[in-house]
């Protein structure tokens, strides 16, 4: 699994020399390891590098444990660099050759499975799951004091009494209270030790509202969904429910943060749509969220001396002077970018059908 550490390291990094970045997929449902060291090699086939390809296939014939739907390897022998991140969740075969790690796909794991809190809530306790990129990461439980429900019905046989008391109504309600006080500071305590940035929350309709209501605003504003579920249900019971719904949810999500962009480009404020456009404020730094559709990639021209990206040809950086140089994929370093300067990217899995949005556009800072 990769970190938020890994991740930077592999945008920090830049050397004078290529490296080379593998993304192999390895679907139990597709075949074994034989297949997949097949189809890598295929992949490698036309790499000239012969010291990364050799680096690779030591990695795959004598360290990889062939476990989890997939892999990344990011390598430049020139320089001793080898860095590997086996994953839960799936990505697209692919390799690249560039000036830097090819990190597009990572930014398109991290949108769709990073960062997930699961809470599962009862009246008397909660049970908390912190999820990243497809994997358990952390697991804690909290229980409170026990809610006895007095049997309604058997009270005085006088006309017109029914059964029960006031006190133990208030009993009942007094304990959940304080349960699901506890639960939310307990859990609010787990997000924020896991750098949460979404929140699902598991359980009966009632106990969800109940738990949520008391949730501070901060936390609330993460909660993406809910779903039903019960408190004993299994770790990957939860993980399958808790992609499912994220994902549902993602796509709603996307739709709306698409709409926002094409009326912030059309009103001229608080939104850009082209490649050029989004270029340019990546550049300038005022892009707060870049949206490219998932597979998207387009060649651009970069300044050698201040990075600045333009989708069309230059000869002289008309902010540094400097010299331009042709690059195959403009949105992967329009993604570095925004990512190294804490940034949010997101990949439109889905079609979302806006006129007027293309393939590439974001949400302004200013």
């Amino acid at each position: 699994m990769i970190s938020e550490a890994d991740l930077q390291e592999l945008l920090d990094y830049q050397p004078d020399k290529p490296v080379v970045s593998i993304y192999l997929n390895m679907d139990p449902t597709e075949g074994n390891a034989d297949v997949y060291k097949l189809r890598l090699r295929s992949m490698l086939k036309d790499i000239d590098l012969l010291e990364d390809v050799a680096a690779v296939m030591r990695y795959f014939d004598h360290e990889h444990s062939w476990s989890g739907r997939s892999v990344a390897v990011f390598s430049c022998a020139a320089q001793n660099f080898l860095r590997t991140y086996p994953l839960a969740v799936p990505v697209r075969s692919r390799v690249r050759v560039n000036d830097r790690p090819f990190v597009k796909p990572l930014a398109d794991l991290l949108d769709s499975y990073g960062g997930y809190g699961v809470v599962l809530v009862d009246k008397q306790g909660a049970r908390l799951f912190s999820f990243h990129l497809g994997e358990l990461r952390e697991q804690e439980g909290l229980m409170g004091e026990s809610v006895r429900h007095t049997k309604r019905g058997g009270g005085s046989q006088a006309p017109g009494r029914r059964g029960g008391t006031a006190g133990q109504t208030d009993y009942v309600e007094e304990v959940t209270d304080r349960n699901i006080k506890d639960a939310v500071e307990f859990s609010t305590r787990f997000f924020a030790e896991n750098n949460v940035r979404r929140v699902l929350i598991g359980g009966t309709e009632d106990n969800v509202a109940l738990f949520r209501s008391q949730l501070p605003k901060a936390w609330q504003s993460l909660v993406v969904g809910s779903f039903p579920i019960s408190m004993v249900a299994t770790h990957s019971e939860v993980l399958e429910k808790a992609l499912q719904v994220g994902m549902e949810v993602e796509e709603r999500r996307e739709a709306q943060l698409v709409s926002a962009v094409v009326t912030g480009a059309a009103k001229n404020k608080g939104g850009v749509v082209g490649l050029e456009n989004t270029l340019k404020a990546v550049h300038d730094g005022r892009l707060l969220t870049l949206i490219y559709r998932d597979g998207y990639r387009e060649q651009g021209f970069r300044c050698t001396g201040c990075g600045y990206l333009s989708a069309a040809p230059f000869d002289t950086c008309s902010f540094c002077g400097g010299k331009s140089e042709k690059i195959t994929d403009a949105v992967e370093y329009a993604v570095r970018k925004v990512m190294k300067e804490g940034g949010d990217v997101e990949v439109l899995r889905v079609d979302q059908a806006v006129n007027e949005f293309g393939h590439i556009g974001g949400l302004l800072r200013y």
